[in-house]
């Protein structure tokens, strides 16, 4: 089982994904990753987010839990403190990767493109959809996906 955590980041009405070119697909997703051994899903998120964009964000709250294909995924709802969206150094970005593994391309999307565009998972974009700017729920939302 691999735990993921993933920020919801948005700015000016749009909202910081990955561009994903993989396997003959392209796609957005979350910015986000593996949550590593002794960290908590929080404290990935805030590597994660600085490792792919290259900037600091505090934690405002978890907003979503996703269980795809058995494994647990953490959505938070994000602000920025600091750093320079689009300069992150994480490993995805080596040269040296397996080219496989696809491209990873951080972008700001308008929010108006959400329901046009392929971001997964979708059920965290349509979550976005219906909760911005000041409607998120105040419990937090749990959904289940088997395939994205």
């Amino acid at each position: 089982m691999r735990t993921r955590s993933a920020a919801i980041l948005i700015h000016e009405n749009s909202l910081a994904l990955i561009e994903r070119h993989r396997a003959r697909m392209h796609y957005f997703t979350f910015p986000g990753g593996g949550v590593n051994d002794g960290e908590t899903p929080e404290q990935a998120v805030l590597r994660e987010v600085y490792e792919e964009l290259g900037i600091q964000v505090r934690v405002l709250r978890l907003v979503a839990k996703l269980r795809f294909r058995g494994n647990p995924q953490f959505f938070f709802l994000v602000e920025q403190l600091g750093g320079e969206f689009g300069t992150g150094a994480g490993e995805e970005y080596s040269s040296d990767r397996d080219p496989v593994r696809g491209t990873y391309h951080p972008i700001w999307m308008p929010l108006l493109d959400l329901s046009t565009k392929n971001v997964l998972p979708r059920s965290i974009a349509e979550l976005v959809i219906q909760s911005h700017p000041g409607d998120w729920p105040l419990e937090l939302v749990a959904f289940d996906e088997r395939e994205g």
